[in-house]
């Protein structure tokens, strides 16, 4: 047979269907159809559901091992920190313990020695818990409003203290709400006393509104006061109570050229941060009468006519 007689076609045994290229169009033609399809309206949803169905026993298999160790970590990080905490709480509760049996005693013979000298008790002042409301509007003051008016027999003039110390005073009263204004206001000031050496002072809001600090005016350069003394009222006022705390001395500016330094306190109250408050009674209907000057002249009245 001739070679030019031969058909140089494959035989339909060998043919090999569409070509690569046709086959490339079509399934991407259909991977686009799926997308757009499942896109707008989810129709591969149930299928994938049904595979993440099957498929999340052999997932939640292998994910044991990881998720056994990294519980192990957490278990042993937290046992670790645990311990710590209890140990600190066990070395905090034995000082509170050994400092509350000493408050006890002292307490003791403070009584013992205000009996021995006939010396009056110190005043108690009934509370009323309160809640802060928000914040006065005036920018110029620090002053916040709490959920305690007349109704709940909240008066003018009563201190106000959060768990720390001493935080303001109520000024304005209504029905339902009072205004407290806050001791770093620049129009509020407070006797207090240094605990370490008993040296008495009044403390003043700060001119600076952003400072947030008191300021302990009219005090002598070389009067003993220390950075870091404790200040407590005093009680010399009659409106708050002797031995609550107010501030701890910070700085200390001594100037050559002048007789008074300047004493910058920060007070121990969380102004900014406290939420429930303690609104004491005002200690003036606890206080003695004020004694009459028998020596003061009588007024004089009208003159009769003479006869």
């Amino acid at each position: 047979m001739p070679l030019g007689t031969l058909d140089s076609t494959p035989p339909p045994f060998f043919r090999q269907g569409p070509s690569a290229l046709s086959k490339l169009v079509l399934f991407g033609a259909l991977a686009l159809l799926l997308m757009v399809a499942d896109s707008r309206f989810r129709v591969v949803q149930p299928l994938r559901a049904a595979i993440a169905t099957a498929l999340y026993p052999l997932q939640w298999t292998l994910l044991r091992p990881i998720v056994w160790a990294q519980d192990s970590t957490h278990y042993l990080e937290a046992l670790s920190t645990s311990q710590a905490r209890e140990a600190a709480a066990q070395y905090q509760l034995g000082r509170q313990s050994q400092r509350a049996l000493q408050v006890e005693q002292l307490l003791l013979e403070n009584q013992r020695l205000r009996a021995l000298l006939e010396l009056r008790e110190r005043l108690k002042a009934p509370a009323l818990a309160s809640q802060v409301l928000y914040d006065a509007a005036d920018p110029y003051s620090r002053k916040v409003i709490i959920d305690k008016g007349s109704l709940a027999a909240v008066q003018a003039g009563a201190p106000v203290l959060d768990e720390t110390g001493i935080l303001g005073q109520v000024t304005r009263v209504y029905p339902l709400v009072s205004e407290v204004t806050l001791l770093t206001d620049r129009n509020q000031a407070i006797p207090v006393l240094d605990v370490r050496s008993g040296v008495r002072a009044l403390a003043f809001g700060d001119s600076n509104a952003n400072s947030g600090l008191l300021e302990l005016r009219f005090m002598d350069s070389h009067v003993d006061v220390q950075s870091g003394d404790l200040l407590t009222t005093s009680g010399i006022d009659g409106v708050y109570p002797p031995g609550l705390p107010v501030a701890r001395i910070n700085s200390i500016e001594r100037r050559a050229d002048s007789s008074f330094a300047r004493f910058s306190a920060e007070p121990l109250a969380r102004a900014a941060s406290s939420l429930h408050l303690l609104v004491l009674q005002n200690l003036a209907s606890q206080l003695p009468e004020r004694p009459q000057d028998d020596t003061a002249p009588p007024l004089a009245g009208k003159k009769g006519r003479k006869p």
